[in-house]
């Protein structure tokens, strides 16, 4: 097993958190966007994380351990409708679709990303401090 192994894994997880992170500050960012260059009000996005075997671990275990962003996908079910002809985005009945972010659920992902994120930086930094400490034995 190789030590550098885990520091592989350790980053492919921080890559995937910084997605999510930059995808929930986009989402929040736009959850009062109407109009959009594709037409329509900002769609929330989502971010899909899939794992992959990392190669020196895949004959040790079953199970995968590296996790990599599988899409980056959009919503379209939660659309808020309201009734506001003077807005300039509403249609023809006077009625404005706001997009489908929720500040508290995006600020709730926002954390556990956070989180996660942290908890992967440990990992790395556990892992570079068994490296060190193998080259020291080494002397």
């Amino acid at each position: 097993m190789n030590l550098f192994t885990t520091l592989d894994i350790s980053a492919s997880g921080l890559t995937a958190q910084r997605q999510r992170l930059n995808v929930i500050a986009e989402n929040l960012a736009n959850s009062q966007t109407t109009r959009t260059p594709q037409g329509g009000p900002y769609l929330r996005k989502n971010v899909i994380l899939e794992t992959e075997a990392a190669e020196d671990f895949a004959t040790f275990l079953d199970a995968p351990t590296k996790v990599v962003v599988k899409e980056v996908s959009t919503s379209k079910e939660g659309l808020v409708q309201e009734y506001d002809p003077t807005h300039p985005d509403a249609n023809e009945q006077g009625v404005v679709t706001w997009p489908n972010v929720n500040p508290v659920t995006e600020m709730v992902s926002l954390v556990m990303a956070s989180r996660t994120f942290d908890a992967n930086v440990a990992a790395f930094r556990a892992g570079k401090a068994m490296a060190l400490k193998a080259l020291e034995l080494g002397r």
